[in-house]
């Protein structure tokens, strides 16, 4: 793995279609063919765009479905500093990990764990359409696979420490969760010349408390067992995304002589685990939370990174309402004109309105403001719904949003 790639290279995600066959076998002629292609036409950068080839020069195009371009430096694009990686989807589906516990005599079902395999078109487009303050995205890309390369080297942990834990925290709605799960499908494109397969541990933290004394503990351990099972091949890489970690990791010098002690031996067993884990070289632990301040220094210690996620700025809020916008439109819901009258009139308005909002709140407004939508309001004869018409509506149940308290609206 390249621990210093250099600021010219771009990188050009190709998703090809399982009609290709084996894609060891087609790799290198397909590399070969997109490259020439890419010498007549240019692809947009920053945009998952299927991909349409009409002709007979390079038959072998006709299996790429999408391509994303990404580039820290889009102006001096040369073709030879492009950086293919190809892959295929996964096929198989999310898998919940069920544990039966029989403590206290009684017999219960504990979903311990979501599983994926990665790629997955489960989260395709997810990591572009995550927007937040410019660079914050490939920092942390960058340090996944710095930690992954070192790991790659067998650096002497006892020289240089690196634990592969990134842990992101911030206010609830703020996209932590979907970053890591983004991120954990950047790796697995990313490093496929490296690890034959990728795999998305999500585990349900609130789970594995159990009602039954020492029980959680336990629990924990027997989760880790399994993600040890699949570490144990060296080809697999393996992400555990520990949502909300607080739940597991509360902080012990906070913990009354009223706390259970099961709450105590929890944290001491996620701890044992991690460390358990940590000197295998194909494995990153991904964390988030929304309360920070109640983690266990201990965990806290062992993070090599902790990165704020706050709250939209008025750049990311633009570009949200830009590519819902967009979304709308692509799939015939909104008028495709009026766009500067959106753009002149209302943008700098919605946008001061919607400063403190979360980024999923947002993401809700338009889904609002078609619920409150009246046919009435369109012209007549006009079946697609006006962009300014929406926009007025989304300004109106702001404040409703905000509150958290939808009422039944009364049209103007």
């Amino acid at each position: 793995m390249n621990l210093i790639p250099s600021k010219k290279t771009v990188h050009m995600e190709v998703c090809v279609k399982p009609s290709i066959g084996r894609l060891s076998e087609m790799e290198a002629p397909l590399k070969e063919s997109l490259k020439k292609y890419l010498t007549f036409d240019k692809l947009p950068f920053n945009k998952t765009v299927k991909f349409v080839f009409e002709g007979d020069d390079y038959d072998i195009l006709r299996h790429v479905d999408s391509i994303l371009m990404e580039s820290a430096n889009e102006r001096d694009f040369d073709v030879d500093n492009v950086a293919f990686h190809l892959f295929t989807l996964q096929r198989r589906p999310m898998e919940l990990e069920m544990f039966d516990s029989e403590a206290g005599g009684d017999s219960e079902s504990i979903p311990a764990s979501n599983h994926w395999l990665l790629p997955s078109s489960q989260f395709m487009g997810l990591w572009e359409n995550l927007l937040f303050e410019p660079g914050l995205k490939e920092s942390l890309l960058k340090f996944a696979l710095s930690a992954l390369a070192l790991a790659q080297h067998q650096v002497d942990p006892n020289v240089l420490a690196c634990n592969r834990l990134l842990l992101l925290h911030g206010p609830p709605g703020t996209g932590k969760t979907s970053l890591c799960k983004a991120l954990a499908q950047k790796l697995s494109i990313y490093t496929r010349p490296t690890f034959y397969c990728t795999h998305l541990i999500e585990i349900n933290s609130h789970s594995l408390f159990s009602k039954w004394f020492s029980e959680s503990g336990k629990l924990v351990m027997r989760l880790f067992a399994k993600i040890r099972e699949i570490i144990q091949d060296s080809q697999n890489l393996v992400c555990v995304l520990i949502d909300e970690v607080e739940s597991l990791a509360y902080a012990r010098n906070c913990m009354s002589s009223q706390e259970p002690k099961d709450a105590m031996r929890v944290v001491n067993a996620l701890l044992t685990q991690l460390d358990d884990i940590k000197g295998k070289a194909n494995v990153l632990i991904l964390a988030t939370s929304n309360l920070a301040e109640t983690i266990d220094l201990a965990f806290l210690d062992r993070a090599d990174i902790k990165q704020y996620i706050g709250l939209p700025n008025e750049l990311a809020i633009r570009n949200i309402y830009e590519s819902m916008i967009y979304e709308l439109k692509r799939v015939g819901i909104l008028d495709e004109g009026q766009d500067e009258i959106f753009e002149n009139q209302s943008m700098h308005e919605l946008i001061t309105s919607s400063q403190g909002m979360s980024g999923r709140s947002l993401r809700k407004l338009p889904f609002l403001a078609l619920t409150f939508y009246d046919e009435e309001d369109n012209y007549p004869n006009q079946r697609k719904i006006r962009l300014e018409r929406i926009n007025s509506l989304i300004l109106k149940y702001l404040p409703t949003v905000c509150c958290w308290n939808l009422q039944t609206p009364q049209h103007e």
